[in-house]
């Protein structure tokens, strides 16, 4: 048994891999190991009801709101091939008991899969449709309803109900198009609640609710792009009307590649914020997978290598480690594995903080249910193990010398599957990436989450007709096209408005509003940017969730306009428009203090605060004596036409 200080082994491998944080990487570094990366941006459509039934949508219960829960077990079924999907086989293994919790108000015999579907919601289909012509995408003659098979219990009937509207559209970044392979409407599914041991709660209220999905080409050489093609695809959705907005109404999951890898899943991804984290992260994953390869490959061929066990007696071997004596406490076994040749493999880098063994451990939690922490190795970064009982397990083994070792606790009905498991992950290491889904967390590392569906698991659903869309139809529906994302961008650069104010402009689809406000009551486009870039966006994060109709603020100025008063009283207003919603704007604007004030008013006040100007400091300027007095005037006649035009000819 080798001795390896596993944090030298991890950082030595972290270097050769020649892997650099994100903020220091350069797009030579992207291109050295191939980056490339294409999106699934998830969007929830702001409908009256769900896709196909007539419950309503956007109507949500906390955990514990329900009327009664329904238990279920998932097997998988064969495909129109004859073949059982990889993805379905591996939840199968997991033998959950899924629970769904269920409210009346929003959820029908349909969600329980007791009754058919309803035909697809109009609504649905034509807010989808409007999305699909705005990414300009070439809409399909007539629509036809697929079934996609999930056995994680997402959904009660191990399928989603999903069709294509619309292929092959493009949209258009700073520096490049990218190309769109499809826009699907299909039903969302349940919001997870717990998912412990044999057990996975949900809840239903989600369930069903109409849900576009745009997908990409795999044409982002850098995780800055991917970022910004994804602000696109939700700009552009959000710029139609049809979509709802807040948290999860939208979700990205990014596919991840990098030379020599393969097309690697991440899903919920929650915020945009997160893609450029979470796709660097990924890359190097990878490559780091394919440098754990062609180390073992060198060592020993996949055919000649074999994993050996024991279960071990805690008689004979001291724990210390309190989950693993609590473990034993509970009537669970205990096992030694050997992984032959996987010396100084388990501790080498792949993401940071996440050693290779880190696999090995997602999986067992994944699939064999096995709670995390559910395993030691011979070269942990913490030491949760002592290395006597390694040195004692290997010896029992006949391990050698470049051999490692993982043990791992389990009740007795999950010792097989956990053996099956780590036997699978450590085959997959010689060929570098396995297939699979993986999970985003907030630090832009991932986690393995399920084996990567294939073709198999979708096919016809025989309960739904065809749809045709006429040419008609579709022409209707193109009238109400908003202008094109790139188009406005292009706009607010004319104007001059700030680029730090378009995010948030496109993210709450204000641009309508200030094109109107400009168009129809004459206010400077610019300015309105900042006001709303700066101003309105500082207001949302102080006042939080406080009830605000952006139309109000064009209400705002047309009441400017109507009694001849200056926008410079505007911000004031805004705020005084957030502390007290319910006020019209006459009384708002007496709360501000405001006093209608001649020209000539604002110039004996002006003039008398100059009589009294008392410089602070011995030395001042004819700037600070305006400054002041300008300043001490705002307070009482801000708001006056005459005011504002004193102050720029002073």
């Amino acid at each position: 048994m080798q001795t390896i200080n596993p944090q030298e082994n991890y950082e030595a491998s972290r270097k050769a891999i020649g892997y650099v944080d994100r903020k220091q990487a350069t797009q030579a570094d992207y291109d050295r190991i191939g980056f490339m990366s294409g999106l699934e941006v998830h969007q929830q459509l702001a409908t009256k009801e769900k896709l196909f039934c007539r419950c309503p949508a956007g109507i949500f219960q906390k955990p514990d709101q329900y009327d009664a829960e329904l238990l279920r077990h998932m097997r998988p079924t064969l495909s129109e091939m004859g073949e059982y999907d990889g993805t379905a086989l591996m939840e199968f293994k997991t033998r959950k008991n899924i629970i769904y919790r269920i409210a009346h108000r929003t959820a029908c015999t349909y969600e329980v899969d007791d009754t058919p579907p309803f035909p697809i919601n109009p609504e649905a289909l034509q807010y989808a449709l409007e999305i699909a012509l705005a990414s300009k995408l070439k809409i399909v003659g007539e629509v036809h309803i697929t079934r996609k098979q999930y056995l994680d219990g997402s959904i009660p009937t191990g399928f989603q109900r999903t069709a294509i509207l619309g292929i092959d559209g493009e949209i258009q970044l700073r520096n490049k198009k990218v190309r769109l392979i499809q826009l699907s409407v299909e039903e969302d599914a349940c919001r997870e609640v717990s998912d412990i041991g044999h057990t996975r709660v949900y809840r239903t209220d989600r369930l069903g609710m109409p849900l576009i999905e745009t997908v990409t080409y795999p044409e982002m050489v850098n995780p800055d792009e991917v970022e910004e093609a994804c602000n696109y695809i939700r700009f552009l959705n959000r710029s139609t009307g049809r979509v709802r907005t807040g948290i999860g109404a939208g979700r990205e999951d990014v596919n991840v590649s990098c030379t020599g890898g393969t097309r690697i899943e991440v899903k919920g991804v929650a915020h945009t914020k997160w893609i450029p984290e979470v796709t660097h992260v990924e890359c190097f994953r990878q490559w780091a997978l394919l440098a754990i390869r062609d180390k073992l490959k060198a060592r020993i061929s996949k055919d000649d290598w074999k994993m050996s066990y024991i279960e071990l007696d805690p008689k004979q071997f001291h724990f210390y480690f309190d989950p693993i004596t609590d473990a034993i406490k509970g009537g669970a076994k205990v096992y030694a594995v050997n992984l032959p040749q996987f010396a100084g493999l388990l501790s080498h880098f792949t993401q940071p903080g996440h050693p290779f063994y880190c696999d090995f451990a997602d999986r067992l939690k994944v699939i064999a249910c096995l709670e995390r922490p559910n395993m030691a190795t011979s070269e942990d970064l913490e030491d949760v193990v002592s290395r006597s009982v390694f040195e004692k397990a290997a010896k029992a083994l006949n391990a050698g010398d470049n051999d490692a070792q993982i043990i791992f606790w389990a009740p007795a009905d999950d010792v097989k599957t956990a053996l099956e498991v780590i036997e699978e992950r450590a085959l997959m290491a010689f060929d570098g990436v396995p297939q699979e889904t993986r999970k985003a967390l907030p630090d832009g590392t991932t986690i393995f989450e399920r084996v990567l569906p294939g073709a198999d698991r979708m096919y016809p659903d025989t309960d739904s007709a065809p749809i045709p869309l006429t040419n008609e139809y579709i022409e209707n529906l193109r009238k109400n096209i908003p202008d094109a994302v790139s188009d406005r961008y292009a706009q607010m650069i004319a104007w001059g408005v700030p680029e730090d104010c378009f995010k948030y402009i496109f993210t709450h689809n204000f641009f309508p509003l200030i094109k109107k406000i400009t168009t129809e009551l004459g206010v400077c486009p610019k300015y309105l940017g900042t006001f709303f870039g700066h101003r309105l966006k500082h207001l949302h994060g102080q006042y939080g969730n406080i009830p605000f109709y952006a139309d109000r603020i064009y209400d705002m100025f047309a009441f400017l306009k109507t009694e001849g008063l200056d926008k410079a009283i505007a911000p004031d207003l805004l705020k005084l428009m957030f502390a007290h919603s319910a006020a019209d704007f006459a009384e708002l604007l007496e709360l501000t203090g405001y006093r209608k004030m001649t020209k000539e008013e604002i110039e004996d006040s002006m003039g008398i605060m100059a009589e009294v100007f008392r410089p602070r400091r011995k030395r001042t300027t004819d700037e600070d004596k305006r400054n002041y007095i300008l300043g001490c005037a705002r307070q009482h006649a801000v708001g006056n036409a005459a005011f504002t035009e004193l102050a720029h000819h002073n």
